[in-house]
């Protein structure tokens, strides 16, 4: 009796923990709604299963406790139960997969009208390129990139005479404005990760991945390497400030227009 309360007391509890817990997502700040509602679905899913189970535990420690003279049935297998356990886990699994696929369609079909810019991570810094007045990114290739190119822009490329370069950390985009950031590393696999956004993605060294995301309200927030990337990880952050239109535009007309200069924010 006593193991079997212990089985109940953890599935409520559990329960309790997860709908009082303190520790829970940061307010979103992005389309990426979708996500949260994905994992949401799928912590119903799993947490009805797992407090049947607990509870079944429960049941069978009390039902099948020892009385003196009593023998197990020896019993190697059970075709229904087999069948009702194939068939539940099925409709659980499928229900968990699919919403997943359509949001996961959704993460990697990018509006027309997203503005593209760039994403370089290196150990173990943030750099990042806008695109300039004429609203498109040159051409960049990992060869050319040196302490006086840190995006190994292409110098023949004329679209990339006017990007703004960005060392230091600090990306800013305006609200209410997709974005499709192409992200790069230098040397080792780095992970995006800005938590308001809901926006994650591996850079891969020898190759350009990219997500999308549109900021839904102004603020700053922090950006992170979500993969282990050396001893500095922890420091390697940066920051994100989502601004009105009007705002980011005198921001960006601000910037030198020459996508070889290094420019940071603190110099404006």
């Amino acid at each position: 009796m006593a193991l079997a309360l212990v089985f109940v007391i953890v599935a409520i509890g559990s329960v309790v923990f997860h709908l009082v817990s303190p520790w829970w997502w940061t307010p979103i700040a992005s389309n990426w709604h979708y996500i949260d509602d994905t994992i949401l679905m799928t912590f119903w899913i799993t947490g009805a299963v797992f407090v049947a189970v607990v509870l079944f535990i429960a049941y069978c420690v009390y039902r099948f406790r020892h009385h003196p003279g009593r023998q197990a049935t020896y019993e190697p297998e059970n075709k229904r139960l087999e069948w009702w356990l194939t068939v539940i886990t099925g409709i659980g699994v499928a229900a968990m997969l699919t919403p997943g696929l359509f949001v996961w369609r959704q993460f990697v079909t990018v509006p027309e009208d997203a503005t593209d810019i760039e994403v370089m991570g290196q150990q173990w810094q943030w750099t990042f390129r806008l695109p300039g007045p004429d609203g498109k990114l040159g051409l960049a290739d990992m060869r050319l990139v040196g302490p006086d190119n840190p995006m190994g822009l292409s110098r023949e490329d004329a679209a990339a005479q006017d990007d703004v370069v960005i060392e230091g950390g600090e990306l800013r985009l305006p609200v209410g404005k997709p974005v499709k950031a192409l992200l790069r590393s230098v040397d080792v696999i780095h992970d995006f990760y800005v938590p308001e956004m809901r926006a994650k993605m591996d850079l891969v060294p020898g190759q350009v991945s990219y997500i999308w995301f549109t900021p839904t309200r102004t603020g700053t927030f922090e950006i992170l390497c979500a993969e282990l990337c050396g001893v500095a990880h922890s420091q390697m952050r940066g920051t994100l400030v989502v601004q009105e239109l009007t705002e980011y535009q005198t921001w960006l007309k601000g910037q030198k227009a020459q996508g070889f200069a290094r420019l940071s924010p603190l110099a404006q």
